[in-house]
């Protein structure tokens, strides 16, 4: 399937691991011009070396911290400064943070919040301007399939993500008439390092940590899985695809 990202320009946020490693990869394997932003310098410089085999173009490392609104602006203007214009927007950066209601402190709620919330209200906002000049782009929010029903001693993410996916409706709406689509993807149990970091804690090769997840598919899904669904998003095959969620979770959400 052409997906008709050859030139487009993207940002990705945490865009220096996992899912969001794979989705600048992905991209730039379609011809899309990339730019990652994430805290970690090292990362950063590690994830640009490999989505550099696959790009013809720089790739543009934004260290900041998508909490903060001024490294969002600042992130956008470099993007834009470089690139000369942002077609899409991937709002990926965020963390597991998966406690009990008692256990979340006030600190950590605002914290969550500003990160996954609104570190994509920002980002987006900067941004929508020069789609908006452009004459159109996509915007992706990241959220879990768990913030459509959460379980218990899911807080505060459940929360923060669900708060993703009311705002990636809302905007949906807004923005249509601009041509600016937005849409999310709800993951599900995905090999990212935190997973992975639960498996090597169990000493448990992939099969056997499969085994314990209630998945119809029988497995955790791969990163590159993700990507792929995040960049038919983010691309003219999807040109008539906006305010929807996607669920990328083998099956094992409990919502549609």
């Amino acid at each position: 399937m052409e997906l008709g990202l050859n030139g487009k320009v993207a940002l990705i946020t945490g865009g220096s691991k996992g899912i969001g490693l794979a989705t600048a990869t992905r991209l730039a394997k379609e011809g899309a011009k990339i730019a990652i932003f994430a805290r970690n310098k090292e990362s950063l410089n590690l994830a640009a070396k490999k989505i550099s085999e696959y790009s013809f173009d720089k790739v543009v490392m934004i260290a900041g911290d998508a909490s903060i609104k001024c490294d969002c602006q600042r992130a956008i203007n470099e993007v834009v400064e470089h690139f000369g214009q942002i077609d899409i927007l991937v709002n990926n950066a965020g963390v597991g943070n998966a406690y009990p209601f008692e256990e979340v402190t006030t600190e950590l709620w605002q914290e969550d919040l500003d990160l996954k919330l609104f570190g994509a209200i920002h980002c987006s906002r900067f941004a929508i301007p020069h789609m908006r000049k452009a004459g159109g782009g996509a915007i992706v929010n990241i959220t879990t399939n768990a913030a459509k029903a959460p379980p218990a001693s899911s807080l505060p993410t459940t929360v923060s993500r669900a708060a993703g996916q009311a705002l990636t409706k809302a905007m949906s709406r807004d923005l249509a008439a601009d041509s600016i689509r937005v849409n999310t993807v709800c993951i599900g149990i995905i090999r990212s390092d935190q997973l992975a970091n639960m498996r090597t804690k169990q000493n448990l090769t992939w099969e056997e940590f499969d085994q314990q997840l209630n998945i119809p598919l029988g497995r955790s899904g791969n990163v590159e899985e993700a990507a792929n669904v995040i960049s038919f998003l983010a691309s003219h095959a999807a040109s008539y695809v906006t305010g929807t969620a996607i669920n990328v979770d083998g099956g094992g959400g409990a919502t549609l």
